[in-house]
């Protein structure tokens, strides 16, 4: 392998905060990236997105970061009708089973992407054009040794403050303790952020946020869910 190959396998794999456990697609997920994907998805390019082109309006876009199954952000996208909403989720089962649920609710205001989240951040997200940004459930890498591999990161955060407007809205939720804890020690101090709990910690979690079946199985068993809303200066 040439000294180029290696450089560009390590900033590939530096860039990636997730690991891709590719499953097979059901019949109507297969059928969806093959009807819906071309005209719902936005790919990676060199210049930045025109959402109005995209959406064919002017809106508030919400962008969500590592969507699932895209259960809940189909819904907000269906509850939200005035937003427009932009979903990045690296497995195609995921990003299939999205696209089900978007066209069983006749979503116009809904695009996806299959693609690394950091990439499109740097490369096609507009600055100052988000009106909020969501990342709800990330893999916890709940293993000391493995916390570097967290989506929540100081500079990760930096870049993702640039994309909102002044006064959007960073939105965490996670269903580990630790990860909230961690969440909060790397968004406090931060100066381009002010936490939204009066409290200085976590928030009731929004109407704007849906209840996963996940979510209230393991309301019911007792866990707990964070929720973390932080607003840009």
């Amino acid at each position: 392998m040439s000294s180029e190959e290696t450089k560009s396998e390590k900033r590939i794999r530096k860039i990636r905060s997730y690991v891709l456990r590719e499953g097979r697609l059901t019949k109507g997920q297969q059928r969806a990236m093959e009807e819906l994907f071309p005209q719902m998805s936005l790919e990676l390019q060199e210049q930045a997105y025109d959402f109005e082109s995209i959406f064919g309006r002017k809106a508030p876009v919400v962008l969500e970061i590592g969507f699932g199954m895209g259960k809940s952000l189909a819904e907000q996208a269906a509850h939200e009708r005035d937003k427009d909403f932009i979903g990045i989720e690296v497995h195609k089962p995921g990003v299939g089973a999205c696209l089900v649920l978007a066209e069983e609710y006749e979503l116009t205001n809904l695009r996806v992407i299959n693609h690394d989240a950091v990439e499109i951040i740097d490369h096609c997200i507009p600055d100052n054009s988000l009106e909020r940004i969501q990342i709800f459930f990330p893999d916890p890498w709940h293993k000391k040794k493995h916390h570097k591999r967290r989506i929540v990161q100081t500079e990760f955060c930096q870049r993702l403050h640039k994309k909102l407007v002044k006064g959007g809205i960073l939105h965490l939720a996670t269903d580990w303790e630790n990860y909230a804890e961690y969440m909060l020690e790397v968004l406090s101090p931060m100066a381009e952020f002010k936490n939204l709990s009066e409290a200085g910690d976590y928030v009731p979690k929004p109407d704007s946020r849906p209840l996963t079946k996940f979510e209230a199985r393991g309301q019911r068993l007792g866990h707990g869910v964070w929720d973390l809303m932080f607003s840009a200066k």
